[in-house]
């Protein structure tokens, strides 16, 4: 492991950009149900306006993606987390339902930059650190989101106005990140030997096989946070405290589980890595849709998340590391493929659900785990894995 001074600083400038991002997603959730009751706007409407997010984070990360390749990811992490967190405030000024929309539209389109600019960062500074550390930075994500939940809630219940807990909320995260700036690395390639914008038909295979893999993840993550607590309420008869316990032993093994997954992918190494967690997370899931009562079936949604911890920072990592496409171009393919998991996982669950049960909806995950695993020797057959940085790559600190 590469323990320079320079290299130390440049990852923990990296990794306060993820803690950074998930306080500032998780202060915009805390809030949603303060921000939908103060513009008095139905279900019907609200969800049009969530949607708005998705759809800014879809046209937000080959942006972003183009901008790494041409210009470097030191510079999209700066612009980025600045823009981000302002898009943060945007919200709590909205009057009606257009105008949330289109907060929500900059706010998604900021979120999806930021995710690219600061994963693409990351995959050059464990690059130049020499072993694994994607998952260290996840679960700071992680981390970042419990505590904004956390504040969040503290905030809400005291009733601070949503524009002041936003605007105090968005300048402390923004100060905090931006004093590590200067620490950042720069990981600009070379753009004759890089696609910037790949097109489907151009992809590497590699590049389609991990793609592949987060989207059957980030399916089954969304998956999960939209109905576990509908099934152990609805299915298993749990209270609505129970019923919302569910997500978050899932949550909080999912981030103790990815501390540990840099030092799991050294000793099994990445490919075995993947295919244990999604068959750890295929078994976890299959107990809590067999178990007969609430509390049964909280330690297999804990499994679950167990299981998922480390797969996604692999498949990050990995998708930024394939020869012949660019940090930015790899990432924002992977981040693509997970933000359209992110919108066709719910309602597929609940058509699934509708004509048969939500136990079965919650199988398609367990067979979605297992896809994820057969996929990892699609990898293997391209030695993605085995792929060593060339020195037109490599990143240098500024």
């Amino acid at each position: 492991m590469n323990t320079s001074s320079s290299v130390r600083r440049a990852w923990w400038a990296i990794a306060a950009r993820f803690l950074a991002h998930g306080l500032a997603v998780s202060t915009w959730v805390s809030r949603i149900p303060s921000v939908k009751s103060s513009l008095h706007l139905d279900d019907g409407v609200f969800g049009v306006c969530l949607f708005a997010a998705a759809v800014g984070s879809m046209i937000g990360i080959p942006v972003c993606g183009y901008t790494v390749t041409r210009f470097g990811s030191r510079h999209a992490v700066i612009w980025s987390t600045t823009g981000f967190c302002t898009a943060l405030i945007l919200p709590a000024f909205a009057w009606n339902a257009p105008s949330l929309f289109a907060a929500l539209l900059v706010f998604g389109f900021m979120a999806g930059s930021n995710d690219v600019a600061i994963n693409s960062q990351a995959v050059g500074v464990e690059r130049l650190v020499g072993e694994p550390t994607m998952s260290r930075f996840h679960a700071l994500f992680s981390i970042g989101g419990m505590g904004g939940a956390a504040i969040g809630g503290v905030v809400a219940s005291r009733l601070v106005p949503v524009a002041w807990h936003f605007a105090i909320g968005a300048a402390a995260i923004l100060l905090f990140a931006m004093s590590t700036g200067r620490f950042l690395i720069e990981t600009a390639p070379d753009a004759r030997q890089t696609l910037a914008r790949p097109r489907l038909r151009t992809l590497p295979p590699a590049l389609l096989f991990v793609s592949g893999i987060g989207f059957c993840i980030l399916l089954s993550e969304g998956a999960i946070a939209d109905w576990t607590a509908v099934y152990l309420k609805q299915v298993l008869g749990a209270g609505p405290g129970l019923a919302a316990a569910g997500y978050s032993v899932f949550s909080a093994a999912m981030s103790i589980f990815r501390l540990a997954g840099d030092f799991t992918t050294r000793k099994l190494g990445p490919a075995w890595t993947i295919r244990g967690g999604a068959a750890l997370a295929a078994f976890g899931l299959a107990t809590s849709i067999a178990a007969s009562g609430p509390y049964w079936a909280l330690p297999g949604f804990a499994l679950t998340g167990a299981g998922f911890a480390a797969i996604i920072p692999l498949v990050f990592a990995a998708g930024g590391k394939i020869p012949g496409i660019g940090e930015g171009a790899g990432v924002a393919t992977v981040t693509g493929l997970g933000y359209l998991a992110f919108l066709i996982g719910p309602p597929a669950i609940g058509f699934i659900s509708q004509a048969t049960s939500l136990r079965f909806g919650l199988a398609f995950v367990v067979i979605l785990s297992g896809l994820a695993a057969v996929l990892v020797a699609g990898v293997e057959k391209h030695g993605l894995f085995a792929v060593k940085p060339g020195p037109e790559s490599t990143p240098s600190l500024q």
